[in-house]
């Protein structure tokens, strides 16, 4: 007997738009979206910082999406006021993270090199994801 059975191989469907398995496809150029993430505890010098890093990425004629203000982390502490017997006499500190986000669309080699080499003051925190 001979064993000429053709093995069938599966037929992959493409997946629908609105399904979790859909990727984005970036475009042959490189890059399809940079998304910046800024944080900060001082919202002015947050919003300062963000109008330096939109103002840097127009001046190559970027398209920047944003700023999308995120909701602020709150982080409270509770301690006593007194070291040894006021045990009801207690203070409350808090600490708020402020929070926006940028994405520049198709950005070129020169924003991402004018981006990288912009200084920001010092408690900003810029976090950089390709999607």
């Amino acid at each position: 007997m001979s064993d000429t059975k053709e093995k069938k191989t599966p037929v992959r469907k493409a997946p629908k738009a609105g399904t979790k398995t859909a990727k984005a496809v970036a475009p042959a150029g490189g890059v399809g979206k940079l998304r910046l993430r800024v944080r900060a505890y001082d919202h002015k010098v947050l919003d300062a910082s963000v109008k330096q890093i939109i103002d840097t990425a127009l001046r190559f004629d970027a398209e920047v999406v944003g700023p999308i203000p995120l909701p602020t982390d709150i982080k409270k502490f509770t301690v006593n006021a007194s070291s040894f017997v006021y045990k009801d006499a207690r203070e409350q500190f808090e600490i708020r993270t402020h929070k926006r986000i940028l994405d520049i669309v198709n950005p070129t080699p020169k924003i991402i090199d004018a981006l990288t080499n912009l200084s920001l003051p010092s408690g900003v925190s810029v976090d950089v994801r390709m999607l």
